[in-house]
């Protein structure tokens, strides 16, 4: 199975799994120039950017490190663009959470990061 299928698929995993933690709203695969959202969603009134990363084993290390700060610093500039396309205030309470999941085990890391700023 090639990678863009078995991301397709632990995301769609994910998905279910936050679903039935009563995360409402959700979307796949928000894209932009800037990069891609693999779930967004809302958790009561906090809207969450989800990253979510798989290993099939720990020779690879574990899903949750590879959310390194280059990629944090891209879902932000994601999220930052979704809030100004869905006319979402900056009031609104932001959150990022990690869904890893290492071989059958899913482990929802909420305020995994916080917010970077854009760097000028």
């Amino acid at each position: 199975m090639n990678r863009r299928k078995t991301g397709t698929r632990h995301e769609a995993q994910a998905g279910v799994f936050l679903h039935a933690n009563h995360i409402t709203g959700i979307t796949y695969n928000y894209r932009t120039r800037y990069g891609e959202i693999d779930i967004i969603g809302y958790d009561g009134d906090v809207l969450v950017f989800f990253e979510v990363k798989y290993r099939s084993g720990a020779a690879a290390g574990y899903a949750a490190e590879a959310v390194d700060m280059r990629k944090q610093y891209r879902i932000c500039r994601v999220s930052d663009y979704y809030m100004m396309e869905h006319h979402i205030g900056t009031d609104r309470q932001v959150r990022y959470d990690v869904i890893a999941i290492d071989g059958d085990k899913i482990d929802w890391i909420e305020n995994a990061y916080d917010y970077i700023p854009r760097q000028n």
